[in-house]
């Protein structure tokens, strides 16, 4: 049974990203008290009393952007609606009755979808006598909430089950693999995503920083579920609005909670300070990523593959153990390529070699270099290693003096396992721990 959607929509300005980050119990989407700052559906899976619902917000209604993308925000509104089992129109207490509100309404009527009232921003109880005039857009008893305080989420969810015929018991597949995409302004992000949605799922735009909100959307591979999670293009620090910052700090987050990171570079563009940044937050995270290089139909007439992965190994040589695809979203150039190239980095990163395996490559790694000793110290000694973690595959090694093994000498370790075992394309946890070997008595 699909799980139902239930879509929140009320002109800007609302509440409407506070109250899907509300019945989530997560910040889910970027809450700013400036309207327009949602753009795309943003959705998030939602349990009550062992049944599962997804609430997808979306734009305000009647929205003046900015960036002149009213019709884009408009688009997914309208696949919202039309995509919806049922409806949560949400207006505001405090601004009381508007011709806007009064335009939704004239807009929800003929959907002939189940429509729950809600009147937000009742953050004091005093205040719900004030809903009584959104009677009048003839939804019935609005239901007085406020989703600054998560004040009526249980009741609105009891309602909302209400006038659904049912909702499932089990849970959504839980997705195989789940996929960051990050990359500075521009790099064909979104792009990406509906490639691999199959549908406009995000707004694609010339117009840098169209997206905002960390989105998730899942898709399908050959039978097997996926979640792709389109972030806000990165720039450079010194020209972050409070806004840019909102939308880095939800990147940073996204890769932290990807298995896989896509990591989108312009071929277009000389690598810049913004790719590095993201290459260092990924390393930071030990996440595989799948240097990702985009526009290549614009680009291919200008260098091979090989060229680009020559100059790429220059301009950022942290990434130089990363596989690199070149790909077009398009028109669809290796996008499946992608995909199966970050199911190989999972599989990877989850892989236990045998303490057997681990400690025979550890002797031919010590064989050809042992670790330098200082002057004045006694020699290092690595005695042996074993594998304690998976995601990222994480090894200690024991030794007798592991405050002093160099970050020169961790690193040729690090490229020589990735030679000796099956972690080619993925990174390293390393850890140095003292051991003492007993004496024989």
């Amino acid at each position: 049974m699909p799980v139902p959607v239930v879509a929140i929509v009320g002109r800007p300005n609302v509440g409407k990203s506070s109250l899907l980050n509300a019945l989530a119990r997560e910040r889910i989407a970027i809450v700013d008290p400036r309207a327009g700052i949602t753009r795309d559906r943003v959705s998030a899976i939602v349990a009550h009393r062992e049944r599962y619902l997804e609430f997808v917000d979306t734009g305000g209604v009647g929205l003046v952007d900015a960036d002149h993308l009213e019709a884009h925000v408009e688009q997914q509104i309208r696949v919202a609606i039309e995509r919806a089992d049922a409806i949560v129109f949400v207006v505001d207490v405090e601004a009381g009755l508007t011709p806007l509100d009064r335009l939704v309404a004239d807009r929800l009527r003929p959907t002939g979808k189940p429509v729950v009232l809600v009147a937000n921003k009742v953050d004091d109880p005093r205040h719900e006598a004030d809903t009584a005039a959104f009677h009048r857009l003839g939804f019935g008893d609005p239901l007085p909430v406020s989703a600054l305080h998560a004040r009526g989420r249980a009741e609105l969810l009891e309602r909302i089950l209400a006038v659904l015929p049912a909702a499932p018991t089990e849970p959504p597949a839980e997705p195989i693999m789940k996929l960051a995409i990050v990359g500075k302004r521009n790099a064909g992000k979104s792009t990406l995503v509906n490639a691999l949605a199959g549908e406009e799922r995000m707004i694609v735009s010339e117009i840098p920083g169209t997206t905002r909100d960390a989105v998730d959307v899942r898709f399908e591979r050959d039978g097997q579920v996926f979640v792709a999670i389109d972030t806000a293009g990165v720039r450079k620090k010194a020209r972050m609005t409070d806004i840019d910052f909102y939308s880095y700090t939800r990147a940073l987050r996204s890769i932290q909670r990807a298995d896989v990171v896509l990591l989108l570079i312009d071929a277009e563009v000389p690598v810049a300070e913004a790719d590095l940044k993201l290459a260092a937050a990924i390393l930071e995270e030990y996440k595989p990523v799948v240097v990702t290089i985009t526009k290549w139909d614009l680009a291919a007439e200008r260098a091979t593959p090989e060229q680009y992965q020559t100059y790429l190994t220059q301009a950022a040589p942290a990434l130089r153990y990363a596989p690199v695809i070149c790909i077009s979203a398009r028109t669809g150039l290796n996008v499946d390529e992608a995909i199966r190239t970050a199911l190989r980095l999972h599989a990877q990163a989850r892989t236990r070699v045998p303490t057997a395996d681990l400690n025979a490559a550890l002797r031919a790694i010590l064989t050809q270099r042992t670790p330098s000793a200082r002057r004045g110290t006694r020699p290092v000694k690595i005695y042996y290693a074993t594998q304690i973690a998976t995601a990222p595959p994480t090894l200690v090694f024991f030794c007798n003096e592991p405050d002093l093994i160099g970050e020169n000498y961790r690193r040729y370790l690090e490229n020589r396992l990735h030679e000796h075992l099956p972690f080619r394309e993925v990174p390293l946890r390393l850890w140095f721990r003292r051991h003492r070997p007993r004496a024989v008595e």
